[in-house]
C-alpha cells in the first residue's frame, strides 16, 4: 500500500534517518514513536509529500488516496464548514465544484451539458451524491451542530476548528490516513468516538500521539524511531513499553542463561496476549501479539527521567474542606455550589468541559485569585505543590538551570552546585545542559524544571493542571509511574486518559449548575449510564 525505500534525511551534520526501508499495509494502525527530536513529525511530512527527503523515495499504490489531518487550524478559514470537510477528498470536491459552476452558468451550452454528463458519471462512481450527508454525519458525531455547517471556518473557535479538520481527514474513507497528534484539543467524549471509529477502520492509519491510552486503543503496531531507523513492532504502546523494559533488564542480567531469558519472554507474551484477549481495546481483534516472534523484542535506547515525589511530612486526616465555592468570568458562571471534603490519600481527577473552570478552581485553592462566594480551608498539616497549565512567568529571567533550581532549595546542602547538578541530571539535564538559560527552554524542558521544583518542595498535596502538556512519552510514562507511587493526596486535571484512569479513585466534574462527585475510576465514571444522564442534564442547562 505505502512503502518507503532508502529514505535518508539530514540537517547539517545531524542525521535523522539513515537508509530507512519500511512499509505500511492495509488494516493496520501504526503508532510512530520516538524521543523528542527523533523526527516523528518530519517523517509524516515526508510520506504525505509536504517535505522532501535528502534521498530515497515514498511509493503509494496507484489509485489509492492519502489524507492528512491538517495542523494549520486557520488553513480553511475562507471556506464553509461543510466545504472544508468535502475538501478532504480533493478530487471529489473539484468535480462537485466544476458541476456547480456549470449549472450556475446563464448561457448553459450543449458542450456544458456533455461535460456535466461526464462529471456526473465520475461523481457517481465516487459516491458523490451522498457526500453532503456523509460529511454532515461526521460533523454531528464530532459535536459540530448542523446550524454551523454553512458557517465560515473563520467564525469557529479553536476547538471547533480541530473537530472540523478531523472530519476533513476522515471524510471519504481514505486508503491511508496520516494523523499528527489527533487528540490535541479534543475532549474525552470526542477522543472516545475517534478511538471507536479507528478501531473499525479497515484501511491504513499512521499516527503520532503522546496519548498512551489512544495508542493502546487503536494501534496494531508501534513504529519506533531509534538510531536513525524505523522498526515495526506488533502490538500496542503498552506492550512495546513493557517488552522493551523486560529486554533491557535481561540485557543487564549477564549471568542469566539464554534459555531462561527465552522462557521469561514467552511467558510475558502469553500473559499479555491473555490480557488483550479479555480487554475491550481495539487491538484484541487484530490478534497480532500471539504471532509475535520473540526475536522482535529489543531493548530501547530511551532515557526516562527519575521523577520521585517524597513528602517532607505525612499529612493528618484533615486535608481540604470547601463550602459553597463559586466562580465566574465577566458574569459567566464557571462553577457554583461546590462543597467538598478531601480525605487523606484521595487521588481526585478534576474534570470540566470548560477548561477555564478548572484553572479558576486551582487558582482559588492556591490563593492566586478569589472566589465569588464560599470558603475553603486547608488542613494545618498539609503543604501544597502546584503545576499550573501556564507556567511561563517562572522562566522570565535569564539564569542558568542550576541557579533557577537553587531558589527552591530548602537546606544548605540542596543549595550546593553538586547536589543541584545531580538533581538536574536525573531530570535529563546533564553536563552543560544544566547551565542552559531558563528563558530559552523548550516547553517540555520547562515542565521538567517545574517537576524538579515540585520534587524539592516535598509537599504532601499535589495539584496538577494538564501536567503532560509538552512532555514526550518517556517523561509522561515516568511521571505517571511516580504519581502511582505517591503516598500523599492528589488533585489532577488532564487530557491524558491513561493518567486519569490509572491515578484517579475519585472524580469531580465542575459545571455551571453544580458539581458531580463520585468515588470511582475515570472509565467507570465516563461510561456509567446514570452518571452520563446526570452529566447531560447539567450540561443541557448551560
Amino acid at each position: 500500500m505505502l512503502s518507503v525505500s532508502n529514505l535518508s534525511v539530514q540537517f547539517g551534520k545531524r542525521v535523522l534517518f539513515d537508509e530507512v526501508n519500511v512499509s505500511f499495509t492495509p488494516g493496520n494502525c501504526y503508532g510512530v514513536i520516538g524521543a523528542n527530536g527523533a523526527g516523528k513529525s518530519t517523517f509524516l511530512k515526508i510520506i504525505s509529500g509536504k517535505q522532501e527527503a535528502n534521498s530515497g523515495s515514498v511509493h503509494l499504490e496507484p489509485g489509492k488516496r492519502l489524507s492528512v489531518l491538517e495542523q494549520n487550524h486557520n488553513a480553511c478559514d475562507a471556506f464553509t464548514v461543510l466545504d472544508t470537510v468535502l475538501r478532504g477528498n480533493q478530487k471529489l470536491y473539484e468535480v462537485k465544484s466544476e458541476m456547480d459552476a456549470l449549472y450556475a452558468k446563464e448561457d448553459f451550452s450543449d458542450a456544458d451539458g456533455d461535460r456535466v454528463g461526464v462529471l456526473q458519471g465520475i461523481f457517481e462512481e465516487m459516491d458523490g451524491w451522498n457526500a453532503d450527508s456523509d460529511a454532515a454525519a461526521l460533523l454531528s458525531n464530532l459535536e459540530i451542530a448542523e446550524k454551523l455547517h454553512h458557517t465560515l471556518m473563520s467564525e469557529l473557535d479553536g476547538k471547533q476548528k480541530v473537530r472540523v479538520l478531523l472530519a476533513q481527514a476522515l471524510f471519504g474513507n481514505p486508503d491511508v490516513l496520516i494523523m499528527d497528534e489527533p487528540t490535541n484539543d479534543l475532549d474525552y467524549d470526542t477522543i472516545m468516538w475517534l478511538e471507536q471509529f479507528l478501531a473499525q477502520y479497515d484501511n491504513t492509519v499512521i499516527v503520532v500521539s503522546h496519548d498512551r491510552h489512544f495508542l493502546d486503543a487503536v494501534c496494531t503496531h508501534i513504529s519506533d524511531i531509534d538510531f536513525g531507523k524505523i522498526n515495526h513492532y506488533s502490538g500496542n504502546y503498552t506492550f512495546w513499553y513493557e517488552s522493551s523494559q523486560l529486554a533491557a533488564r535481561q540485557r543487564a542480567q549477564q549471568n542469566k542463561k539464554s534459555e531462561e531469558k527465552k522462557k521469561e519472554l514467552q511467558e510475558f507474551i502469553a500473559r499479555f496476549s491473555a490480557n488483550v484477549a479479555k480487554s475491550k481495546q481495539a487491538t484484541s481483534r487484530k490478534k497480532m501479539i500471539e504471532k509475535l516472534d520473540i526475536e522482535e523484542i529489543k531493548p530501547s535506547s530511551r532515557r526516562y527521567p527519575a521523577i520521585i515525589f517524597d513528602q517532607e511530612r505525612e499529612a493528618g486526616d484533615q486535608i481540604l474542606n470547601i463550602e459553597n465555592l463559586s466562580s465566574s468570568i465577566d458574569g459567566e458562571v464557571l462553577f457554583k455550589d461546590l462543597h467538598l471534603n478531601l480525605a487523606k490519600g484521595d487521588k481526585v481527577i478534576v474534570y470540566a468541559k470548560d477548561t477555564r473552570a478548572v484553572a479558576a478552581f486551582y487558582d482559588i485553592l492556591m490563593g492566586e485569585t478569589t472566589a465569588d462566594s464560599g470558603r475553603f480551608d486547608w488542613g494545618i498539616t498539609t503543604s501544597q505543590a502546584y503545576l499550573p497549565v501556564d507556567h511561563e512567568s517562572f522562566f522570565e529571567d535569564a539564569v542558568s538551570l542550576v541557579d533557577w533550581l537553587r531558589q527552591y532549595a530548602k537546606t544548605e546542602e540542596e543549595r550546593e552546585e553538586v547536589f543541584l547538578r545531580g538533581f538536574l541530571g536525573k531530570m535529563l539535564f546533564s553536563g552543560e545542559e544544566a547551565l542552559k538559560k531558563s528563558n530559552v527552554l523548550s516547553g517540555g524542558e520547562k515542565v521538567r524544571c517545574m517537576l524538579s521544583k515540585m520534587m524539592m518542595e516535598r509537599a504532601n498535596v499535589l495539584l496538577l493542571n494538564e501536567p503532560t502538556n509538552h512532555l514526550d512519552l518517556e517523561s509522561i510514562t515516568a511521571f505517571n509511574n511516580s504519581l502511582k507511587n505517591f503516598k500523599g493526596t492528589l488533585l489532577c486535571s488532564t487530557s491524558d486518559h491513561a493518567f486519569s484512569q490509572t491515578l484517579g479513585n475519585r472524580i469531580i466534574e465542575l459545571t455551571p449548575h453544580g458539581i458531580i462527585d463520585r468515588h470511582t475510576t475515570f472509565d467507570e465514571y465516563m461510561t456509567d449510564p446514570k452518571i452520563k444522564e446526570l452529566r447531560l442534564k447539567l450540561l443541557a442547562q448551560s
